[in-house]
């Protein structure tokens, strides 16, 4: 479902969310790949850099792709219109449910807020999208990930899904497994 209409969702503590466009693609990697790999992402409180090998977590390529499918759209949090983006989160409608992945936060900017308010830009979203739950897939040994989006309310199912064996976004230091969360809108 494509909502050309669908721009700013939420202005509060001082941001913005707006859907993001092919120009922010450069901006969206480097964010992206920041806060989930490399040395970087450990300067905020949940990274994946110890379980995965590499500093890719994404590219140009698969932002494009994601962002050319009518069922999906990006978000991006600015400080101001035009601004930096210091977060984001990607969303595709999945019949009546809405799956949200990538949520990603500045490492320098976590614990502000920010990710709460991806998270309610997701939930308006799906309302929107008219889709009655928003699911997710967690790498199961992140507690701390885990624990936070059961704090805003997504429980695991029980369902579990198998970590890719693609290598080109890095290799995993462990065997690892997903856990798939879930919240009714």
């Amino acid at each position: 479902m494509h909502l050309a209409g669908f721009h700013i969702f939420v202005c509060m503590n001082q941001f913005s969310v707006s859907r993001a466009v092919q120009d922010d693609i450069p901006a969206l990697v480097g964010l992206i790949n920041s806060a989930y790999r490399g040395e970087s992402s450990k300067a905020g409180w949940t990274t994946e850099a110890d379980l995965i090998e590499g500093e890719i977590r994404t590219d140009s390529q698969n932002l494009k792709n994601d962002m050319a499918n009518p069922d999906s759209v990006l978000l991006a949090v600015r400080a101001e219109t035009g601004g930096p983006i210091l977060g984001c989160v990607y969303l595709q409608k999945r019949k009546n449910r809405l799956y949200l992945g990538m949520l990603s936060v500045s490492p320098a900017l976590q614990s502000r807020g920010i990710g709460k308010q991806l998270l309610d830009a997701a939930e308006e979203h799906a309302r929107l999208a008219k889709c009655d739950r928003i699911f997710m897939t967690v790498i199961s040994v992140r507690q701390e990930l885990i624990q936070w989006y059961e704090k805003h309310g997504y429980g695991k199912t029980g369902e579990t899904a198998p970590f890719p064996d693609e290598r080109k976004f890095g290799i995993p230091r462990q065997p690892l497994e997903f856990l798939v969360l879930e919240k009714e809108v």
